[in-house]
């Protein structure tokens, strides 16, 4: 769908700036420029979560004490432990030492749960995960990168590009990076890179230095009343930029185009995008062996040429935000050009899992429209296959019901699209009861996709195995746990081929 422009769209002179929803609660013990925490004692309940593991680490530097639960151990909580973190497997009242400051939740901790409840009743100060972050991420620099779409690879780019040039931020980002060998980290800059998510409004509770907005569109209509409320809480994350700071913002979003015309006149702002009249464009876009170069400009000014390694022409404008904001920060822009094509992407975001047999799998992280229909285009230019297996496992029940229509168009690129259960992990039984899986297959098939519903990893291994040949690509996709599929079918290959 095509956005007009708003790049030069003019800022309201009126600073019309609302009071957040949830407002951030304040650490005493925290000061600006460096979190001086030394000897108090955080626990945290969730501690093997992405985020909430890089938070713990970031505790650890800076002297401060860490206990904790998790019902599974794994290597992050091994991996705190070996940091001189204390974490308990399993959750329990016990593990709470009486003597803790306070207490930090991941989104996935329920009031039930035993520690919470004698938190609670010990009146010990709680954080969620991201009132935590933000308070962290407010005693740096911060940077954070917030959309619908494309957050965590183009924080994972920017994080990447600062330590590659030498600056060593500390970083908590929502997956894997290969080339950092974690999904968070600490740094000895003053720079705070965070993946800022819109859902329960928590990006709120980060004040940066330099924010982004990659996109807006309608998601988490199980939180969200509806889009405009969506832009809302966008427009407030905007004006929780620092006065002296920057707001990076894409200057071909309509949604975004809305939020910078309320921005306070004192408010600096600069676009990205593929149009002329945006801060930072690309101009004479090329596409060799299926990924993208271009020209980059500021504000006329030509920067030099680049290319990136990763495919989509999503990947371009997501690459002009990680340029806008490197500069921002101060890096030369030859400094930063050089550095964009030697990142090579992040876990489940167009992954190649293996080429067998002539048989090519991907595994994928989208599960929005949008971002399908940008993967499979991708996929399309980049390998160029027979034809293309999409597994997508649907993710949430609330989703694919408000987005159904949507969902029943994004498969259009795909030759066979496979369906199996949707993934839930905050649904209502009643949510639940209102779509299923075989309602998106046949909505996809009335307007005119191939798509099939097979209940089962299993049955779908044995469909793939069946039915993909020489040439053909298979791509998993989907927010939860459809990169399994992709594991088995590889096994299966390899033994087979």
């Amino acid at each position: 769908m095509s956005r007009p422009n708003t790049a030069k769209l003019k800022k309201s002179a009126t600073n019309n700036r609302k009071k957040p929803a949830d407002s951030v609660v304040s650490v005493a013990n925290i000061e600006t420029g460096t979190a001086t925490v030394a000897g108090k004692r955080f626990h945290f309940i969730g501690a093997g979560g992405v985020g909430m593991s890089g938070l713990a680490q970031l505790l650890i530097k800076n002297s401060g004490v860490v206990t904790g639960s998790d019902q599974t151990q794994t290597s992050v909580t091994d991996r705190l432990c070996e940091m001189g973190a204390d974490i308990k497997i399993g959750h329990n009242a016990d593990n709470l030492d009486p003597d803790t400051d306070a207490v930090v939740i991941s989104a996935a901790i329920k009031e039930d749960n035993p520690e919470l409840k004698l938190a609670r009743e010990k009146r010990y100060k709680i954080y969620k995960y991201a009132q935590m972050l933000g308070q962290l991420c407010n005693c740096y620099e911060g940077i954070a990168v917030t959309g619908t779409h494309g957050k965590s690879t183009t924080s994972a780019r920017l994080t990447y590009c600062l330590k590659q040039a030498g600056i060593d931020a500390n970083f908590i980002i929502g997956a894997d990076v290969i080339q950092l060998d974690a999904s968070s980290g600490t740094g000895d800059s003053k720079y705070f890179i965070a993946e800022a998510c819109e859902y329960d409004r928590s990006f709120l509770n980060i004040k940066p230095r330099i924010g982004c907005i990659l996109n807006i569109e309608q998601d988490h209509l199980d939180y969200y009343k509806n889009e405009e409320d969506i832009v809302n809480a966008f427009a407030d994350f905007a004006f929780g930029v620092k006065p002296d700071g920057v707001l990076i913002a894409n200057g071909q979003d309509s949604n975004v185009a809305t939020v910078i015309s309320r921005l306070p006149a004192d408010l600096r702002c600069e676009t990205f995008g593929l149009d002329k009249k945006c801060n930072f464009y690309a101009a004479n876009t090329q596409l060799n062996d299926g990924l993208y170069s271009f020209d980059v400009y500021h504000n006329d000014k030509w920067l030099g040429s680049t290319r990136i390694s990763l495919p989509g022409s999503h990947n371009i404008l997501n690459a002009l935000a990680v340029v806008a904001m490197a500069i921002n920060v101060g890096l030369d822009p030859d400094r930063v050009l050089a550095l964009l094509p030697r990142f090579t992407g992040i876990d489940r975001r167009l992954m190649l899992k293996g080429r067998i047999g002539q048989i090519t799998v991907i595994d994928d992280y989208a599960h929005h429209p949008t971002e399908i229909k940008a993967s499979l285009a991708a996929i399309r230019q980049r390998y160029e296959p027979s034809r293309i297996w999409c597994v997508f496992q649907p993710h949430q029940y609330s989703r694919t019901r408000f987005l159904l229509d949507d969902f029943s168009e994004s498969f259009k690129l795909a030759d066979v699209t496979i369906i199996p259960q949707i993934y839930f992990v905050r649904d209502s039984q009643a949510a639940r009861k209102k779509v299923n899986s075989q309602i998106l297959v046949e909505r996809m098939r009335a307007k005119g996709t191939d798509a099939i519903f097979i209940d089962g990893f299993g049955r779908i291994c044995e469909y793939l195995k069946d039915n993909v040949t020489a040439g053909d690509l298979v791509v998993t996709m989907g927010a939860g746990d459809i990169w399994k599929v992709a594991d088995e079918y590889i096994q299966w290959l390899r033994e087979n081929s």
